[in-house]
């Protein structure tokens, strides 16, 4: 099977389920397509809000819920880490070069220890000297990355990205796509499982 898999670089969410759903791939054989896409395009076209202006009551909430399952799931996770949210664009955009140049294997890799380093490690992906040891921590060149990364076009592929997530129906992040049925958020990654498994 095949994923295509739609998330924030930002996003608490999609960190809690990237060890999980990367093993889960790996374990059904599925192939996946990375887009880290831009929700300051999708929230306003789909009804959503950025956190800042969201209810207090949604804001604390959230807050428990990643308490929760920070708990359930023994992951490390700050959830007020100090450089969030972090400048995504250029580094969104170094994941993407990294895509259409290296394959989406290493893509994947680099997003997921981007996210580790925002919310366990608390520290700024978006920092060159940090960016590039997170890089070194994936077997990649992290200046070399983000100096591919300025090309324009890199940009104008996560702005077509996101537009074709809209078109899909995607909201949220995480969201994984499979056989054009989404499944929103890290908590929906039992049914990714069944699918993946045939059982869904």
């Amino acid at each position: 099977m095949h994923v295509d898999y739609y998330y924030s670089l930002n996003s608490p969410w999609a960190y809690l389920g990237s060890a999980r759903f990367e093993a889960m791939c790996a374990k059904h054989g599925a192939t996946v397509a990375p887009f880290p896409v831009d929700f300051g395009v999708i929230f306003p076209a789909s009804g959503g809000l950025p956190l800042p202006k969201r209810a207090p009551q949604r804001q604390a909430y959230r807050l428990m819920e990643l308490a929760r399952w920070s708990r359930h799931l023994n992951l490390p996770l700050n959830p007020q880490p100090s450089s969030f949210p972090f400048n995504e664009p250029p580094i969104a955009a170094a994941v993407i070069a990294l895509r259409e140049t290296q394959g989406v294997v290493p893509a994947i890799k680099l997003s997921h220890r981007i996210m580790r380093a925002i919310w366990a490690d608390d520290v700024n992906p978006a920092d060159p000297a940090t960016f590039a040891t997170l890089a070194a921590d994936v077997g990649l060149d992290g200046p070399a990355l983000l100096k591919l990364a300025e090309d324009p076009q890199w940009l104008d592929r996560r702005r077509a990205d996101s537009e074709a997530a809209l078109e899909r129906g995607v909201f949220g992040a995480p969201s994984f796509v499979i056989e054009g049925e989404i499944f929103w958020g890290q908590d929906r990654l039992d049914f990714v499982e069944r699918k993946l498994a045939g059982q869904g």
